[in-house]
């Protein structure tokens, strides 16, 4: 089995190189990093929707350099700065995901850095 690193994660704030991939694939499988509503080294700022429609978008762009989609998705890790946020946050992402979505656990957290939601997802596809 191969394992495969999809990029460093980038620059946070203050240009502070992260020390992650985006992603690691192995045996079929995609785990992607948490994201967060990031844009440039800076957490963009913004309503649980905004936010949650750029962790959502940062997703998606790591999923498409690696190849996979959305249908590929089989399991997300959500955390929540505030629970009142969790029925906006889940309309957003069944926009995302439709009739078809992934297994998935939702929680509220303390985020290490000022964003109201953070994402992680696995996705497989067959080698």
């Amino acid at each position: 089995m191969s394992i495969q690193r999809h990029g460093d994660v980038g620059r946070g704030a203050g240009g502070q190189k992260l020390p992650f991939a985006r992603a690691v694939e192995a045996g079929g499988f995609l785990y992607v990093s948490g994201q967060i509503a990031m844009e440039n080294g800076e957490v963009v700022g913004g309503t649980i929707v905004e936010q949650t429609q750029k962790t959502i978008s940062n997703l998606k762009a790591i999923l498409d350099e690696a190849g996979y989609g959305w249908e590929h998705v089989i399991k997300v890790n959500c955390w929540l700065e505030d629970p009142r946020d969790f029925w906006s946050f889940n309309k957003v992402f069944a926009e995302t995901f439709g009739e078809h979505p992934p297994a998935r656990s939702t929680v509220e957290a303390r985020l290490m850095v000022d964003a109201k939601v953070e994402m992680d997802l696995i996705a497989y596809k067959a080698p």
